[in-house]
């Protein structure tokens, strides 16, 4: 998509800009320096021009240049302001946010030339179950309390308000303390509710994950115990013999060849409280030449 604009510039302006734009390094401060007074200016009505910003903002404070931005004649319905002084930008935000021309709200906020905040997610908050008066200049009013806001926005058709819109924050911080104190309370008469933004490619897999859920898995209560550091005299009998006393045993047995114990075993109960029972009664305890190490065995089951 191509985009045309006019730039408002001073003769003096233009002359110091041409005879020193050789300069890599002076073009970097000059660009800094833009980029740190430099509004974005949205939601214009179509019929705005250069013209009527010009006269809207240079009322605040002097002007460093303008641009409507334009796709073959026709309004974007956005534009760049850019002020001489940082101060001045500041004000024109604080006074000039949200205030109609041409009958529709004008949404500033600064401009950011950093695609990697731009397009980030952090910060970045979903609001829905607004009211259908609520506009973006309410919302701003709502959020800014929790922190500097870059962008907001209620979106909006031909019937007015969708019901929804987004906040998003400098910082992190100030995002998950906008969700903890209002999500769910009442705007208007409305609950709303308030969650961290997610972009379509995120909600799709959420959607997909939700119709094609991961296997679950949950384990049965322990009725298992796994024995080591057996004596090599102890076999199944002896097991079953000596973990009678806490319950019913299911099975007992010694894990070896060649009438080597090889050390482990396994004992079976019928219910968990008879194994953490036995667990707990013979951890330690000497069989024989050597001191049992017992731990529960859970067996994970697969759900469907």
């Amino acid at each position: 998509m191509r985009r045309r604009s006019l730039s408002i510039w001073t003769f003096a302006q233009q002359s110091a800009f041409q005879k020193f734009s050789g300069s890599v390094f002076l073009r970097e401060i000059i660009s800094a320096s833009f980029q740190m007074a430099t509004l974005y200016v949205g939601d214009l009505h179509p019929d705005v021009t250069e013209s009527m910003l010009l006269e809207k903002f240079s009322s605040v404070g002097r002007l460093h240049n303008l641009r409507l931005c334009l796709n073959t004649g026709t309004s974007l319905q956005y534009a760049f302001i850019n002020f001489q002084h940082r101060a001045d930008a500041e004000c024109a935000l604080e006074l000039l946010n949200f205030e109609t021309l041409l009958g529709q709200p004008m949404r500033i906020m600064w401009s950011q030339s950093d695609s990697s905040l731009r397009n980030s997610n952090e910060g970045n908050i979903f609001i829905k179950g607004l009211e259908k008066s609520i506009d973006s200049m309410a919302l701003y009013d709502t959020f800014s309390t929790f922190g500097n806001i870059l962008s907001c926005k209620v979106v909006c058709d031909e019937n007015g308000s969708k019901g929804y819109g987004y906040v998003h924050f400098e910082s992190a911080e100030a995002a998950e303390t906008a969700i903890k104190r209002l999500n769910g309370m009442l705007f208007n008469d409305h609950y709303v509710f308030i969650t961290h933004f997610k972009s379509r490619q995120e909600r799709q897999e959420q959607k997909e994950e939700e119709r094609h859920p991961k296997p679950q898995h949950k384990f049965e209560q322990c009725v298992n115990l796994c024995l080591r550091n057996l004596d090599v005299s102890v076999d199944d009998e002896r097991l079953h013999k000596e973990f009678s006393p806490f319950g019913t045993v299911i099975h007992a047995k010694v894990m070896g060849t060649s009438g080597c114990s090889g050390r482990f075993g396994f004992v079976s109960f019928s219910s968990p409280e008879e194994a953490t029972k036995a667990m707990s009664e013979m951890q330690g305890r000497m069989l024989d030449r050597r001191a049992l190490h017992i731990r529960l065995i859970q067996r994970r089951v697969r759900s469907h």
